[in-house]
């Protein structure tokens, strides 16, 4: 691994992750915050608390400044992936008949079970994004080590970030020269046996790459642990403050939940 590969494969993934970074509060706060946001939205039933949420999340992304084309990216991503689900379980879930289609009868139940979901999945993707999305990913991954995150799954998702881009500029290249030998994608034997070798020569070409960082590594006495040079453990009072509004926050939601 030379310089001006490292060097071009940080800045791609600048670039993937380009989001400044904010530092008024800690990323682990902004992670706890997130993660606490989720599972208490996951288990709320109540409309008027779901409704709640929902609201939350919205402000909190406008708070945010999140850029529109960014979030109306995800949010389609998110609803495009959910409408299958979403549109088969009134017809799936017994309940009141409301409304008959092809023969096949609509419950009442199971449309607001859909409805109940696709709002917990908004609400959720939506604040993550207000408190994640200008975290970087490698101060994301620091955050997760200092929380007691598994070093596995630390080590995994800085390497995703550093190399996802260097993997795809292998596999645009891969395609490029198999195009330049007169490839074109068919629905025939030939066109799947040449799309298996291209997944096999990209997973042999990461594994080579994958022995030369790993030795690179060492020989500059890596001791398995990545160290930040902004290794500052402490938290700030806007962490204090902001963590007891979100408890607040969701206290309240729960109280909604409970019909109180």
């Amino acid at each position: 691994m030379n310089a001006g590969d490292s060097a071009e494969g940080w800045a791609a993934g600048d670039v993937r992750f380009r989001m400044l970074s904010d530092t008024t509060l800690d990323p682990r706060t902004r992670l706890l915050a997130a993660v606490a946001f989720a599972i208490v939205v996951t288990a709320l039933h109540d409309r008027a608390a779901l409704a709640v949420a929902l609201a939350m999340a919205a402000a909190a992304v406008l708070v945010a400044g999140v850029p529109a084309r960014m979030l109306l990216r995800r949010v389609l991503a998110l609803d495009g992936l959910m409408l299958v689900v979403l549109a088969t379980l009134p017809f799936t879930v017994p309940g009141e008949p409301l409304a008959s289609v092809a023969g096949l009868s609509a419950s009442r139940e199971g449309l607001g079970q859909a409805m109940a979901i696709a709002v917990k999945a908004n609400a959720v993707l939506l604040m993550l994004l207000a408190l994640l999305s200008r975290v970087l990913a490698p101060a994301l991954g620091h955050a997760l080590g200092r929380l007691g995150a598994p070093p596995a799954l630390v080590h995994l998702l800085l390497f995703t970030v550093r190399y996802l881009d260097v993997l795809t500029a292998e596999l645009a290249r891969l395609r490029r020269a198999m195009t330049a030998r007169g490839f074109r994608p068919r629905t025939d034997r030939h066109t799947w046996r040449s799309l298996g070798w291209l997944v096999g020569m990209l997973m042999v070409r990461s594994f080579e790459r994958a022995e030369r960082v790993l030795a690179a590594m060492k020989c500059r006495g890596f001791d398995g642990r990545f160290r930040s040079l902004d290794d500052d453990t402490r938290l700030a009072a806007a962490d204090a403050v902001f963590g007891c509004g979100a408890i607040v926050l969701l206290t309240g939601l729960l109280w909604l939940e409970a019909g109180w």
